[in-house]
């Protein structure tokens, strides 16, 4: 069941809360939202508490019009852990959600006890990525979400796995319809502006996770797995794309697993 936290920036978050032990975060993508975890969060509530976050402007979390920087994003999430009075918790972030954690552990190193990238990268957006933005953005103003989604949920599947997975596309196409469009054009500049961040991968003395699927035609492995040392897990889905959460749930379950009793 969808709870609700108003935090003190006015910005109102929905959220799942499962399970009792260790807290971990899970941060969904763009255009997604908690439901993206459906598949893994039972599993690891046998063992952990697992929280569970629409980000603003996603899923069914209020999409303030203001910039929707990466560093307000993971403040956003300060305020949750707050709200449930977590102190420390450990952060998995897919994708948009990998930039979010990135920006969280580079300011509040504090209130982790470690963090993780879920096919995402610490790299920014070069300048294709950036015009692929812009073109995004435009495309939203211009006609709404619904061609927008249709051309991006296909890439988010490895390619041999689309068609066998019928309900999961249809599942993050009726999640990613869910975004108001006002906060997936704040989400989209925000991802274009963010900063490289490779060197809080490896200068952090938190445990880190990187998980890559071996056909994500979004973010390759090679630009997941930027940094390695003996504080560094590096994991990869050889059956997945760009949604191990939803492709291969068993194995991205066991990865946070073994991840979470390292530490």
């Amino acid at each position: 069941m969808m709870k609700q936290a108003s935090l003190p920036n006015g910005v109102r978050l929905a959220y799942t809360d499962a399970g009792s032990g260790e807290p971990i975060l899970l941060v969904h993508g763009f255009c997604g939202s908690s439901a993206y975890w459906q598949k893994v969060i039972p599993a690891l509530a046998e063992r952990f508490r697992v929280i569970a976050p629409d980000l603003r402007g996603h899923g069914g979390s209020s999409a303030p019009d203001e910039p929707y920087t990466m560093e307000r994003m993971a403040e956003d999430l300060v305020h949750l852990l707050d709200a449930l009075e977590v102190e420390r918790a450990a952060l998995l972030g897919h994708s948009l959600g990998g930039y979010v954690t990135l920006a969280f552990a580079e300011r509040h190193a504090d209130r982790l006890t470690g963090f993780g990238l879920i096919h995402s990268t610490a790299y920014p957006d070069d300048e294709q990525g950036r015009a692929n933005r812009d073109k995004g953005m435009e495309s939203i103003r211009q006609n709404g979400m619904e061609p927008f989604v249709k051309a991006l949920v296909p890439k988010l599947f490895a390619p041999d796995s689309a068609a066998a997975r019928p309900d999961d596309v249809r599942l993050a196409r009726e999640i990613g319809l869910g975004t108001d469009p006002k906060g997936a054009i704040h989400t989209l500049q925000g991802m274009r502006d963010r900063p490289d961040r490779r060197h809080v991968l490896q200068e952090t003395g938190l445990p880190v996770l990187l998980v890559a699927g071996e056909q994500d035609q979004i973010v390759s492995p090679a630009k997941t797995f930027t940094a390695d040392g003996p504080h560094v897990r590096q994991v990869l889905l050889s059956k997945a794309g760009h949604m191990g959460m939803l492709e291969v749930p068993d194995d991205l379950t066991e990865a946070i697993d073994q991840f979470m009793r390292s530490f």
